[in-house]
């Protein structure tokens, strides 16, 4: 059993616990369930942010703590008010150290797109994501089925939520359906972990068009985000090489400042 079946096998009793303890009535009344949503794809192609899906994230599987000790508070909204042009948080607790209370904390100050990073594999998440005040939701092709993609999206959308779809490989490319709004390359191999932007480079070409695609792990300078918007990338998942910091959001802020002096001096 790879890591990736943990988790999903964690995350089957968590949502059955979950389900127990909380009803759908009671997510419906949450404080953002009736709120209008961030459209994530109008941000990216926002040429006055910085194309960046900034993540607050406390730990992985495969790097232990990367930082438990920066706030979500102090950290999203310095993303936010540096030219993210949305922020992922991560809710899983088992394995990366978040929550939905997360989520609902950068949601109360932040009014831009934020990402659900999840494991979505019930309806009932989508649910919880909405009513905690999530834009975006993440489904992952690699553990979701052609149909459960398309049921999930489907289920999404009618919940005015738009829909994320990461791939790794050729073959996850079927999974791409008419109710995903954007496709995530994750450059990251679930199986080895090694990471390698060609990833996104290989898989550029058979996205659909009319997708638009973000580059997810392995981007660390200012020279990667050039390099992959060549290939048509107009999103940029990134997250340890800001967590990994002292002070993320500094980081954050230090990377934004670079990459738009870069883009002038490309086109000066």
């Amino acid at each position: 059993m790879n890591i990736l079946d943990k988790i999903i096998a964690q995350k089957r009793i968590e949502v059955a616990q979950r389900k127990a303890e909380v009803t759908i009535a009671e997510l419906e009344k949450g404080p953002f369930f009736k709120s209008e949503t961030y459209s994530l794809k109008a941000a990216l192609l926002d040429n006055t942010k910085t194309g960046i899906i900034a993540e607050y994230k406390r730990k992985s599987p495969s790097k232990g703590i990367i930082n438990d000790k920066a706030t979500i508070e102090e950290v999203t909204m310095a993303y936010a008010t540096y030219g993210a042009s949305g922020i992922s948080v991560l809710t899983d607790h088992e394995f990366f150290g978040g929550s939905l209370a997360d989520l609902q904390k950068a949601a109360i100050i932040n009014k831009i797109p934020l990402l659900r990073k999840d494991f979505m594999i019930d309806e009932y998440q989508l649910l919880e994501a909405k009513a905690y005040g999530a834009s975006v939701i993440l489904l992952i092709a690699a553990n979701l089925s052609v149909g459960e993609v398309k049921s999930l999206a489907s289920a999404a959308k009618n919940l005015g939520l738009e829909v994320l779809l990461e791939i790794h490989n050729e073959q996850e490319l079927e999974h791409i359906c008419d109710e995903v709004d954007l496709v995530g390359v994750n450059n990251r191999n679930l199986k080895t972990f090694e990471v390698s932007l060609d990833t996104s480079v290989q898989l550029s070409n058979l996205i659909p068009l009319d997708k638009l695609k973000i580059s997810e792990s392995g981007i660390h300078k200012v020279e990667d985000i050039h390099y992959l918007e060549q290939y048509g990338f107009k999103g940029f998942l990134i997250g340890e090489n800001f967590m990994k910091q002292e002070v993320p959001g500094e980081a954050f802020r230090s990377f934004a400042e670079e990459l738009k002096n870069y883009k002038v001096s490309k086109t000066s």
